[in-house]
């Protein structure tokens, strides 16, 4: 699978790099643009009960067309440290004063963090608005993909065995589903491999459910359907594979 998938990725980039020679600051081009990004992501809906504000890094490629046109895949890797009712999720292996004992007879030391993914394929345009050159502009995407997020429980050296391996997954809330994605945004490409970036604001919507056969706390399978909403701001810096145009020579 994987010598499949780097197949398919030189095929594409040969393909780019045959194109007619052009000036990303001249023409529009189109170009394999692989990129890198983080986004800082308010909650909303059903999640916002249980997670505060998260962080989301991840990478993807776009495809752009001559005409402005954008296919996107995107991933990213959701992480944060505000973490709602965790006494609650927790109370059937805490201590009245709400310590958690380790299998040596000691306060076990463990914290809780926020994790997640989520993986979209988008369709988008680049619109002439504020244009530095033909390539960047107002770019609006929409697309379809999967979100999951789950309660991390890091438990140091795994000496709290009711906390730790398949029993962790009693509590952690595992929660998945189809996700829609929109964003909007300004895409700025020129001539320098360096200077590439597109920033915006990025909106998903996903609809969930719980990936666990049973709940600890809850004694019982969560049947539920959740709305999970994520609103953040997000920035990718982007590496355009397209071919240059020669420099010209004079001869005197």
């Amino acid at each position: 699978m994987l010598r499949n998938i780097c197949i398919a990725f030189l095929l594409v980039v040969m393909a780019f790099d045959l194109q007619s020679q052009v000036n990303a600051s001249d023409s529009a081009v189109s170009a394999f643009i692989p990129n890198i990004s983080y986004a800082y992501q308010i909650p909303g809906g059903d999640v916002a009960e249980r997670y505060g504000n998260n962080s989301t890094i991840g990478g993807g490629f776009h495809v752009k067309t001559k005409k402005n046109f954008i296919i996107s895949l995107d991933y990213g890797f959701i992480f944060g440290s505000q973490v709602k009712n965790a006494s609650s999720i927790l109370h059937m292996v805490e201590t009245h004063d709400g310590y958690i004992i380790d299998g040596n007879g000691t306060y076990a030391l463990y914290a809780l963090y926020e994790r997640g993914h989520n993986i979209s394929v988008s369709f988008g345009k680049i619109l002439p608005v504020l244009a530095a050159n033909p390539n960047s502009g107002l770019m609006i995407s929409g697309g379809v993909g999967y979100l999951s997020h789950r309660l991390k429980i890091d438990n140091q050296h795994r000496t709290a065995a009711q906390i730790s391996g398949d029993y962790a997954k009693g509590y952690d809330r595992l929660t998945g589903g189809i996700s829609l994605r929109q964003f909007v945004g300004y895409f700025f490409m020129g001539d320098s491999r360096v200077l590439n970036f597109y920033a915006g604001f990025e909106f998903y919507q996903a609809f969930t459910k719980s990936q666990r056969d049973y709940i600890f706390d809850l004694q019982m399978k969560d049947t539920n359907s959740y709305t999970d909403l994520f609103f953040g701001f997000k920035v990718g810096w982007m590496l355009p594979i397209y071919k240059r145009a020669p420099k010209a020579y004079y001869y005197y």
